[in-house]
């Protein structure tokens, strides 16, 4: 009787496990069932990363190409025909007002100008006749021994032999004033930026057709203390060309060194063909260190009053509509905004309208995504997003509401599927 009921409690219990077992099993494949489709749902959702506008600066900053020349430069020419007797400064040398460049040997007018001092003598010697003359004459008014047109004749051409000599004297003095150009001089202080001449070589005066292989420019001379900087400045700066407008200089020889230029003028009128205005600004050159002749890159600021922002080219939506960004809504959807794109760069766009400071952008959107569909929000993982996971994390942390985002695990996000 005894043995008859353990066999049952143990039978019973048999059961009773074996139900308790079935019962876990049931459990736990239901709870697996609801956690799988809930994971299933959760990623069915399409997940995104996010990046904010940035406003544009308050100012604009255009670099446009210049050309640097001296304060002064002068090309000597030469006045007279002949040969270089000696030349006296090279290039680079400093020179002040009045030093001797150069000497010309110019026969030619040395000669001329002995026949011109010879012919004034003659005159001279004329007009010296012509008064003995003109006096005798006169002398014999009182007796009346010639008539008195005789008379009027010799003294008339007394008068025009003075005219003739004061003619012989001029034309010496024209003669000595091109003898002063044998001797080619510095017109003020500066540097010989050119010598194009040699000891024995030709020169001649400019467009001398008798001697056109003759040398004409033989030194130019630059005043460098102050230089100038023409610039062709768009139409779109020209409200901002005035006293007062600075610009940062850099130049190919000198590309660790800025250079500041001031505005002088500008030339008050756009050249139609290109939309500029010649622009001129000065740069203090005290040490010597800018030469004539320099190309320069010219860095522009001038302020501007807009509301523009940039965003990541990677963002930008193509479709038939035209230029789109795909923003986040409040409810955590997709909507596709129309842009206007003003200005590409590297890495980034600058958008004249259609965006607001306060959107969040889809950063590389899959052309999957269409209008109203629901993303979830993550935060790419260190690294994966080095061109804005800067902009987008210092957004959040001024963003509670985004700090509530779902983050992602330890991968970034593959591209978004539907």
């Amino acid at each position: 009787m005894m043995k008859t009921f353990g066999g049952r409690s143990v039978a019973l219990f048999a059961v009773l496990l074996f139900a308790l077992y079935v019962g876990y099993r049931i459990h736990e494949s239901r709870s697996d069932a609801a956690l799988l489709r809930e994971k299933t749902l959760e990623e069915a959702v399409p997940t995104v990363a996010v990046v904010f506008p940035k406003p544009v600066p308050a100012t604009e900053t255009i670099t446009l190409p210049g050309n640097i020349v001296g304060w002064y430069e002068a090309p000597m020419y030469a006045r007279v025909t002949g040969y270089v007797k000696m030349w006296y400064k090279d290039y680079g040398d400093q020179v002040k007002t009045g030093d001797i460049l150069a000497e010309i040997n110019a026969p030619d007018l040395d000669a001329e100008y002995a026949q011109a001092k010879a012919d004034l003598e003659t005159e001279r010697a004329r007009y010296k006749l012509a008064e003995v003359t003109a006096k005798r004459w006169a002398a014999l008014r009182p007796n009346h021994a010639v008539s008195e047109q005789s008379i009027t004749v010799k003294e008339q051409e007394l008068k025009a032999e003075a005219a003739k000599v004061k003619a012989a004297e001029q034309k010496v003095r024209n003669i000595e004033a091109f003898i002063r150009f044998k001797t080619i001089v510095a017109p003020f202080d500066g540097v010989v930026t050119q010598r194009n001449i040699n000891v024995g070589d030709l020169v001649s005066k400019e467009g001398n057709l008798s001697t056109p292989n003759a040398k004409s420019n033989l030194f130019t001379v630059a005043d460098v203390h102050i230089l100038r900087l023409f610039v062709n400045v768009p139409e779109s700066f020209g409200p901002f060309l005035q006293p007062g407008l600075t610009a940062d200089v850099t130049v190919p020889q000198l590309p660790n060194r800025h250079f500041t230029a001031k505005f002088l003028t500008v030339s008050k009128g756009f050249d139609v063909s290109t939309r500029t205005a010649v622009t001129v600004f000065t740069i203090d050159n005290e040490d010597r260190a800018l030469w004539p002749g320099s190309y320069a890159e010219v860095h522009l600021t001038a302020p501007v009053n807009r509301e523009a922002f940039t965003m990541p080219s990677t963002a930008l939506v193509f479709q038939e509509h035209g230029t789109q960004a795909a923003v986040v809504t409040e409810d955590d959807r997709v909507h596709l905004k129309p842009i206007t794109v003003s200005k590409l760069m590297d890495q980034v766009v600058e958008v004249a309208e259609g965006l607001s400071e306060s959107d969040r952008i889809i950063n590389n959107p899959s052309a999957a995504l269409l209008e109203g569909d629901q993303v979830r929000v993550v935060t790419p993982a260190p690294g994966y997003d080095l061109v804005n996971t800067e902009s987008s994390a210092s957004k959040d942390n001024s963003n509670p509401h985004e700090q509530s985002r779902t983050k992602a695990p330890s991968a970034p996000p593959s591209p978004v599927s539907p």
